[in-house]
């Protein structure tokens, strides 16, 4: 479908891609991976045609349409509403619709035989265009992504840049071409709409590409991985997850090669210096020069990944309870965010606040921060020193510091050495330390401010998105950093594998009250899958269906209602069965939290077996009855 030969391109005098090659087949579901810097957005707009290559080709099948998602479109404006701008997929057909109207209009005030026979014409084309169902469409795909009905009619312009974006994806989903190219679409989606998306491209009829660093959305969705390094691009047969084992092997094999030819050039080496002078060795000597001269050389490998060795400390040991809230109300104008809502964060508890946008995740992370009205009582505990990380921390950063001058503002007493090492941790070179913050990438930027975030001597620490514009190596550093941070944090964050490697607890807004899951987010996705279940409707048993020869109802209702409630019944007691087995390992009554919901659990699914149970003995008497 797509042919890149030999693609090069360079910026100034530095290469981003040199001789690279890649094949894009019609239905490829590819993730576009690499270090920030290498290229990935810039392959997508050399794609797309935006840029073009200083040599190499780019070859696109005659009929390839490529629809592009980038973040400049989170400044597009209009007045339309949403649904109007996602309309704007079906342009052909829309402008057919206002063509029928005007001619319906026309034929009102007079009758015109080739009028009557145009509007024909266009209904019948405009019907097999799917023209009456296009809105449903449009209103469906906008609802997975996030937006209310009631939104749907709401001006673009009235939104923010995140949200108007979710209405360019929308309309480019709706679209439907022949490649579908995503520069970081996770990056505006919550938890609910990331889930939607990924369903969607799994059953996209065409190609996709994504740039993205949820390494949990790479593996939903993509077949293929395509590692943009060393100028190169280096494709993968398989998702993230098996990009990452077969790297691991081909760098082994690699590794080994590059050593196996260092001990022979050394060798060769040796006996060329040792017999350079003996006249009678000179030709074997001469050989051996000729053979150094024409080997092809194996690069060793330099590996991407990066382990931090520094550890944060504070000086100040808190309390058992950081933070106790009770929150009357939290409302903005008529909306209500919370009501009646308390909640209690202990030392060590280390929690990731999860779930939809417009809960009020981030205006709750503000309330603990101190820095949003509220109604109600907020008790911080004693000797709890706050750090908070949001996004307005990188505006905050000052331009015209260099990076050791700005990790000194955190006024932590550190010395030169140790912020030299802390910088060294988030991925700065030596040379790094003195450039200027104004400089620096977007995601370099957020990995100074995270820094300093983490070398503030805080004990409690709120971060909100902190892994946005973090690319792998550096969200895997966040990561070891919270892992080994001896406090107390509270996350905001849409990334499940992070979330899956730091989080202890999971709290999520429900009901305007916060609710907490005493687990892991990996329990609590299991948990949640398993509620559903149990909560899933008995369908309604089919309509008897008339006997052509009798011409009596089969009696096979109550026989698929009663297979319906067996089915039931059999996933609550496997249910009840795990319930029981984890109940019984001691380690649980050492955590009385986690003991209480796994004892409120157990009663709830013994009560709702107990209810199906029956709902079963009920079900069985009336097929006996009508047996009889």
């Amino acid at each position: 479908m797509i042919s890149i030969s030999n693609l090069s391109y360079y910026i100034g005098g530095r290469a981003l891609y040199e001789n690279a090659n890649l094949f894009i087949r019609p239905d490829d579901k590819i993730g576009l991976i690499g270090l920030n810097g290498r290229g990935k957005s810039t392959l997508l707009k050399l794609i797309n045609g935006d840029l073009k290559p200083d040599s190499g080709t780019i070859n696109k099948a005659k009929n390839c349409s490529v629809g592009f998602l980038n973040q400049d479109q989170l400044s597009y404006q209009s007045g339309d509403s949403i649904l109007t701008v996602a309309m704007g997929a079906f342009r052909e057909v829309t402008d057919m619709e206002r063509e029928i109207e005007n001619l319906i209009a026309e034929l009102d005030k007079e009758y015109h035989e080739e009028k009557v026979m145009r509007l024909s014409q266009l209904q019948e084309q405009y019907e097999q265009a799917g023209g009456y169902s296009l809105q449903a469409k449009a209103e469906e795909v906008l609802e997975g992504i996030g937006f209310t009905t009631a939104d749907l009619h709401r001006p673009l312009n009235e939104f923010s840049g995140g949200w108007r974006m979710r209405v360019m994806l929308a309309r480019l989903l709706l679209e439907k071409p022949a490649l579908l190219m995503l520069d970081e679409p996770t990056n505006h989606l919550d938890l609910p709409s990331i889930e939607w998306v990924e369903q969607y491209l799994k059953n996209y009829p065409g190609a996709v590409i994504v740039v993205s660093h949820d390494r949990r959305f790479l593996d939903n969705v993509t077949r293929k991985t395509v590692e943009v390094t060393q100028q190169q691009l280096v494709t993968y047969e398989g998702n993230y997850s098996f990009y990452l084992k077969e790297k691991a092997l081909r760098e082994e094999i690699q590794q080994n090669a590059y050593e196996n030819q260092q001990a022979k050039i050394r060798q060769t080496e040796r006996f060329i210096e040792r017999f350079r002078a003996k006249a009678s060795k000179a030709r074997q000597v001469k050989s051996k020069e000729k053979a150094l001269e024409r080997m092809e050389r194996i690069e060793e490998v330099v590996s991407d990944a990066a382990e931090i060795k520094f550890r944060f400390h504070f000086s100040q040991q808190p309390g058992k309870v950081i933070a106790t809230l009770n929150i009357l109300s939290k409302r903005y104008g008529p909306v209500k965010i919370l009501d009646q809502a308390s909640a209690e964060i202990k030392r060590g508890d280390k929690i990731a606040l999860i779930g939809a946008n417009g809960r009020g995740k981030s205006t709750l992370l503000r309330i603990l921060a101190g820095t949003e009205p509220f109604e109600g009582e907020k008790t911080m505990g004693y000797n709890v020193i706050t750090g908070f990380y949001a996004q307005h921390q990188i505006e905050a950063l000052n331009l015209e510091n260099d990076l050791l001058e700005e990790l000194k503002q955190a006024g932590t007493g550190k010395t030169e050495q140790q912020l030299r090492n802390v910088l060294g941790c988030f991925l700065f070179s030596d040379e790094d330390h003195f450039k200027k913050i104004k400089v620096l990438s977007g995601g370099e930027k957020s990995r100074v401010a995270l820094a300093k975030t983490l070398i503030s001597e805080a004990n409690f620490l709120l971060l909100d998105e902190p892994t946005n514009h973090l690319d792998f190596i550096s969200e895997n550093i966040l990561i070891q950093a919270l892992q080994q941070y001896a406090g107390t944090f509270v996350v905001v964050s849409h990334n499940r594998h992070f979330i899956s490697q730091v989080a202890n607890k999971i709290w999520y807004i429900e009901d305007f009250k916060i609710k907490e899951y005493p687990g892991t987010f990996e329990e609590y996705q299991y948990w949640v899958n398993e509620q559903h279940k149990i909560s899933a409707p008995v369908p309604d048993p089919p309509k008897p269906k008339e006997d052509a020869k009798a011409n009596r109802p089969f009696k096979s209702s109550n026989k698929n209602k009663l297979a319906c409630i067996e089915e039931k019944i059999e996933r609550l007691e496997q249910l009840k069965a795990e319930l029981e087995a984890e109940l019984a390992q001691p380690e649980v009554y050492a955590n009385f939290e986690k003991l209480s919901a796994l004892q409120q659990r157990y009663a709830e699914t013994e009560e709702e077996l107990n209810r199906w149970m029956k709902e079963w003995e009920e079900v069985v008497g009336l097929q006996d009855k009508t047996n009889s």
